[in-house]
């Protein structure tokens, strides 16, 4: 099995030996190329995930694992980590990524669950498998989620209440035969079939022995259950109340796993397999939840993905409606809008505009006109390349106008102090300020 491992936007070149890790075999990448190309995250010329080249695929601005029946191709976040080669960079990335994931989702992960060195040796796809299958595991011991679904059947005895149309109609003549119609407790509920169809899906494209083991176990337990495509699930008729709130995060677990959430996609089948996130929608969902957990207890709460003012009246009704990123309210007021932004801004000391791109100063400015808002904030992640730690990068007055713009990076490489560090985003702390 030939496993790479690159970042976004990094390029792997084609070569004939297998077993050179900065190079790929030429007929392996055309494979993997073409499951990506079948992702609908591919777009309509098929290169939004690869680009497939005549010298060699280059990995644009999407994550996650891609896989054909001999290969497989991992796209790791660009984040800046401190390592001492690239197999340590890998792990700590890694784990920053699953980090983010189980904020967005959720999902409480111990830190006993993964070790340092599986972080390094494991995919993120096999790392993901294993934490769902573990947690399915540990889950499982304690029973099954049942719920009470109706049946209709032909007894010798009364079970429920009698079906009084089908027995004179059915039975007439056969009247030992008593049709009943019962409520019975039964495992074999929406939310089973969706964790066994994770199970099943994730049993044939995971390559470790210890996730195999594991998901045979689990299969063997989900036996009963029965087996709907995925396609088919019924994902609005799991009920989660009070006796399966547990069941929650293996939930959203499966929803990452059969492609429903952040516009991932997982496709499954003879030939090939790929699980894909977008950075820039699973980057605002987590920095939503991590400043609605910085701002409890505060008179502050966060809005992610509202708003939805429309820009223009006509004749014709409403148009073009907005949609900011995150909304900070005190009440009804909005007190700031952060628009998040996964790409690097320039570190050049003679670009004053830091690569911001005029579009997105526009949309700001549109932001603070609509929502009443003065403070506008564009969140960037920080890099290497900046200068001083992370925070405000710059502060700009905008024309004619109280409204200020706020250019601000957010290290995701550093997990201390995540959560105080956004609430002075939040409250208006600023460091590394220049005013324009």
């Amino acid at each position: 099995m030939i496993r790479r491992t690159i970042l976004e936007w990094e390029k792997i070149d084609y070569g004939p030996d297998p077993e050179n890790v900065r190079t790929i075999p030429q007929q392996a990448a055309d494979r993997l190329a073409a499951v990506a190309a079948a992702s609908p995250l591919a777009g309509r010329g098929g290169s939004g995930v690869l680009e497939h080249g005549r010298k060699g695929l280059r990995a644009r601005g999407v994550v996650g694992v891609i896989a054909s029946a001999d290969a497989a191709l991992e796209i790791l976040p660009k984040i800046d980590v401190p390592c001492k080669d690239s197999q340590e960079r890998d792990g700590r990335i890694r784990a920053r990524l699953v980090h983010m994931l189980a904020v967005a989702l959720d999902i409480r992960i111990d830190a006993g669950q993964v070790t340092a060195l599986d972080w390094q040796r494991e995919t993120l796809l096999e790392i993901l498998i294993r934490i769902f299958s573990g947690k399915l595991a540990d889950a499982v011991r304690e029973g099954m989620p049942r719920r009470y679904a109706g049946h209709e059947d032909d007894l010798a005895v009364l079970r429920g209440r009698l079906d009084v149309r089908r027995q004179f109609t059915k039975h007439a003549a056969h009247p030992a035969r008593l049709a009943c119609r019962y409520d019975a407790l039964t495992p074999d509920i929406s939310m089973n079939r969706i964790l066994k169809a994770a199970i099943i899906r994730l049993a044939g494209i995971s390559r470790s022995s210890a996730n195999q083991r594991r998901l045979r176990e689990l299969a063997f337990v989900f036996a009963d259950i029965a087996t709907v495509p995925v396609a088919a699930l019924r994902w609005d008729d799991v009920v989660l109340d009070r006796t399966n709130l547990r069941w929650r995060e293996l939930l959203n677990m499966a929803r990452l796993l059969l492609g429903e959430r952040f516009q991932s996609t997982s496709s499954g089948s003879s030939s090939g397999f790929s699980l894909l996130f977008e950075m820039h929608a699973l980057f605002e969902e987590y920095i939503a939840r991590m400043v609605r957990r910085a701002l409890a207890g505060t008179s502050l709460h966060v809005v992610s993905q509202g708003g939805r003012i429309y820009c223009l009246d006509s004749e014709h009704g409403k148009l073009f409606q907005t949609r900011p990123d995150i909304l900070v309210k005190d009440g009804p007021t909005v007190v700031q809008v952060i628009d998040t932004k996964w790409k690097r801004i320039a570190s050049r000391v003679d670009d004053s505009r830091q690569g911001v791109s005029q579009a997105d100063i526009y949309q700001m400015m549109a932001y603070g006109r609509l929502y009443g808002c003065d403070r506008l904030t564009l969140l960037y992640p920080h890099h290497a390349g900046l200068p001083g730690a992370d925070g405000m990068q710059s502060s700009h007055g905008i024309t004619n106008s109280d409204h200020r713009l706020e250019v601000v990076t957010f290290n995701v490489a550093d997990a201390d102090r995540v959560v105080e560090r956004l609430r002075t985003l939040a409250s208006g702390g600023a460091v590394t300020v220049t005013s324009t």
